[in-house]
């Protein structure tokens, strides 16, 4: 039983209302195709669980969904909130493209929201700053540069944020920063597939194949940190029905980011100093992102519902063990030892 999330490794809370499953705050279930998803209320990415521990839950979910009054559903979709706050998303038998517009639609959507409301409550500080200083005479020209380097914060983020810490299949530690996704490209492998020259701090790698795949499933989501419309997500989705599913979409945004994700500008020891929301991964259009996360996502799924269950539970340990170092990651030793005094240990 895994308890954090395979993307941003965050918690994934718990339940009261599944005995066999008691983790999640919001579950959801396919009964016709046995499949059951954690979904996380931070990144709202969905978790498939491991397949030994989906049977009984499912049961359990559809018979807890069938009993509560407090749900809304359409032929296809049905969401229900049981008394414990948890909730359940049912899934009928939806066309693919239907389900990944509802699935997608809502993840970006919350995404989005969310962003909007972080950066909609700066701007109102800032321009409260401002006012003050008018108030108290001050020359808002004395501290213009500050002012407007806090709005281009408040909207694409801090350059130097890690935002993701990537373990390879060597078992390093990549700590990525939001700069260095603005220096980070894409390309076809050696393959054919999928290649990602990944920036990190104090140095560059490039990494193909499913090693790739996986990397790439874990920054993508940061470039596309202000989610998407439902009309975005809509042309997202029919982009990647069109060329035939994921992993073609994959290898035809492969293609395409060899020229729109070079970084162009000044060079340093570890490559070209790129601009977030400019240069690098963010080269790509706002419909190639959100296309490219998705299509990474069910890709990933799919391997796992073909019998590759081992990477999916390889992933979750590693998200375990990630989370589990960034929480003691930058504690002193002194610390440390003194935490696990009070713990007993």
């Amino acid at each position: 039983m895994y308890s954090t999330c395979l993307f941003c490794n965050q918690p994934l809370g718990t339940n009261s209302a599944l005995d066999s499953f008691p983790i999640g705050r919001r579950l959801a279930f396919d009964p016709a195709k046995g499949r059951l998803w954690v979904v996380c209320r931070k990144c709202e990415r969905w978790n498939l669980s491991p397949l030994d521990e989906r049977w009984e839950a499912i049961e359990q979910a559809e018979q807890r969904y069938t009993e509560t009054r407090r749900r809304v559903a359409t032929s296809q979709i049905g969401l229900a909130r049981l008394s414990d706050g948890t909730e359940l998303v049912r899934i009928g038998e939806p066309l693919r493209p239907e389900f990944a517009a509802w699935r997608y639609g809502d993840q970006f959507g919350r995404r989005r929201r969310r962003q909007m409301l972080i950066v909609g409550g700066g701007i109102a500080a800032l321009g409260g700053l401002v006012i003050g200083g008018a108030t108290m005479g001050v020359s808002v020209g004395g501290f213009g540069w500050a002012i407007s380097q806090f709005g281009r914060v408040l909207v694409q983020g801090s350059d130097e944020t890690i935002v993701a810490k990537v373990r390879t299949d060597a078992g390093e530690m990549l700590p990525v920063r939001r700069r260095h996704l603005a220096e980070s490209m894409i390309s076809r492998g050696s393959d054919g597939t999928l290649a990602l020259d990944l920036r990190y701090k104090n140095g560059q790698s490039r990494f193909e194949g499913p090693e790739a795949m996986r990397i790439a499933s874990l920054v993508v989501p940061k470039v596309n940190r202000f989610g998407g419309s439902r009309d975005t997500v809509a042309m997202a989705v029919s982009h990647i029905e069109s060329v035939g599913g994921p992993e073609r979409y994959v290898e035809q945004v492969a293609k395409r980011g060899e020229v729109l994700t070079a970084v162009q500008g000044k060079r340093h020891r570890f490559g070209r100093k790129g601009r977030v929301g400019k240069t690098g991964l963010y080269g790509l259009t706002p419909v190639e992102r959100l296309g490219l996360e998705m299509a990474l996502h069910e890709d990933a799924e799919r391997r796992a519902m073909t019998g590759e269950l081992a990477l999916l539970e390889a992933a979750w340990r590693d998200a375990e063990e990630i989370a589990a170092i960034a929480d003691d990651m930058f504690l002193p030793e002194n610390v440390k030892s003194s935490m696990e005094r009070l713990r007993g240990k």
